[in-house]
């Protein structure tokens, strides 16, 4: 019979076992990705919760009832999904996850060929009307689970970032938060000089050491006193899926991703050949637009084309197709590279910064240092309101008149001569966002970032 599905978002299906999301859910969304598709081969992975193995049979059920062919890639993270969609020229690919949900949450992410996302304006809101209807597509010869190995070729596709001749033993702390990043960093270690001090590193659904959300600020202080009982040169922590890396400098400070930003832009820039000496001929770098000027000033300084684009997984992967984007970066810590299917990963980023590390002899907390101090910033403060749209109006009417510049491309961006604020709605929570930097002033940028937040609660 048909039924109402709520559990589908802005980018992925995610919600809360069995209430919102269960595995007929997960069957009939593995039934009609194959219709909305076309497809004849699908690829499927899973994270390590505990309820992943049921949903992935699920899917993959569906699939194959509809005909088509499921390439099961098993245990792994959300961008050996979009590595193998790609790689394997597979029709789409559907990976289970819940990233940094919950232990008691599931949920499915789906993407088409070449590993290209589909969110709810690009074709989920369709699969979601195929999976409410109350008829199942049922093929004449039903489709085959097929297990296939990509550990090798992925693997070897992360290394072709770095020169390995260039890394030099380095003392990293790693904290998987029990997620399935260990898995992946067990694979590179052979491959790899640098001395890992892992923590939390076993694949553990239960989550002994809580849900792997490293943006939590009290979820840090393990990573932190790691490193310093180490002594290493910097750490990383991730999330569930390891889609997302944090990065910690030698001293313990957690790096805000508005800056790791800028540090991925520069290598991938130093080691590309660049396509022409004409602005235009210029590698694209793509960023979104929360936090922008020290992201622009390092990509000019290095001979790359900035291009803004909203902030979003499937609006940054489209603009760098559109671009050719050698690289894209969000404050979020999703970290896009045209080399691995225009895709995020978790993994890229902590390699670059250590070879970057490594190349120039300079300790992470020294090369950001000079870029938080030239661009001091806020952070994404979120603020829930009772009408986000008036209280964005409401504050661009405000600031509007003395501005030099005013960008509506994700909410709304207002410049001046020496500070700067973006204001927009979260795609995914019932919030606004903000985020305040200013030109070396960081006591001008506290006192902004006080005054609109001081405005905002005055609208609550």
């Amino acid at each position: 019979m048909p039924i109402k599905i709520e559990c589908f978002k802005a980018y992925d299906i995610r919600g809360q076992i069995p209430n919102e999301l269960n595995t007929d859910i997960a069957y009939r969304v593995g039934n009609a990705a194959v219709e909305f598709l076309d497809a004849k081969h699908i690829v499927i992975g899973r994270d390590i919760r505990l309820t992943s193995p049921e949903f992935a049979d699920a899917v993959a059920a569906g699939v194959c009832d509809a005909g088509a062919d499921v390439l099961d890639i098993g245990l792994g993270g959300t961008e050996m999904v979009y590595f193998a969609t790609g790689a394997l020229e597979a029709d789409g690919g559907i990976m289970v996850t819940a990233s940094h949900n919950p232990a008691d949450y599931n949920g499915l992410k789906v993407v088409r060929e070449e590993a290209r996302p589909i969110s709810g304006d690009t074709g989920l809101e369709d699969i979601r009307r195929l999976a409410e209807r109350d008829e199942r597509r049922r093929a004449q010869a039903k489709g085959e689970r097929k297990p296939v190995d990509i550990a090798d070729r992925y693997v070897s596709r992360l290394l072709s970032f770095v020169d390995r001749d260039r890394l030099e033993r380095i003392r990293i702390v790693t904290n998987a938060g029990n997620g399935g990043a260990g898995l992946t960093l067990d694979r590179l270690e052979p491959h790899l000089p640098f001395e890992f001090v892992k923590m939390y590193h076993e694949a553990d659904g239960h989550f002994p050491n809580g849900v792997p959300n490293p943006m939590l600020e009290e979820n840090r202080q393990p990573t932190i006193d790691a490193i310093a009982e180490a002594g290493a040169d910097f750490g990383i922590a991730w999330d569930g899926d390891f889609d997302r890396c944090f990065f910690f400098d030698g001293n313990g400070r957690f790096i805000e991703g508005y800056y790791i930003v800028g540090l991925l832009a520069q290598s991938q820039l130093d080691a590309d050949k660049g396509e022409g000496n004409a602005p235009e001929e210029r590698p694209a770098i793509v960023y979104d637009p929360r936090l922008t000027w020290s992201t622009i000033e390092i990509v000019r300084e290095h001979g790359g084309r900035p291009v803004q684009s909203k902030s979003g997984h499937s609006f940054m992967k489209e603009t760098m197709r559109k671009e050719n984007g050698l690289y894209g970066g969000e404050m979020s810590a999703h970290h896009y590279f045209r080399d691995f299917f225009y895709a995020d990963s978790g993994m890229i980023p902590w390699l670059l910064v250590a070879e970057l590390v490594c190349r120039t002899g300079t300790p992470l907390a020294e090369l950001v240092d000079d870029r938080m101090a030239k661009f001091p910033a806020s952070g994404e403060i979120n603020r829930k309101v009772a009408d986000g749209p008036a209280a964005i109006r409401a504050i661009r009417d405000r600031y509007a008149p003395d501005a030099n510049r005013i960008d509506e491309t994700d909410g709304v961006s207002i410049e001046f001569d020496d500070w700067r604020f973006n204001l927009r709605s979260s795609n995914t929570e019932p919030v606004i966002r903000l985020n305040v930097e200013s030109r070396g002033d960081k006591a001008l940028m506290r006192d902004k970032t006080r005054e609109i937040l001081a405005l905002l609660d005055d609208m609550g």
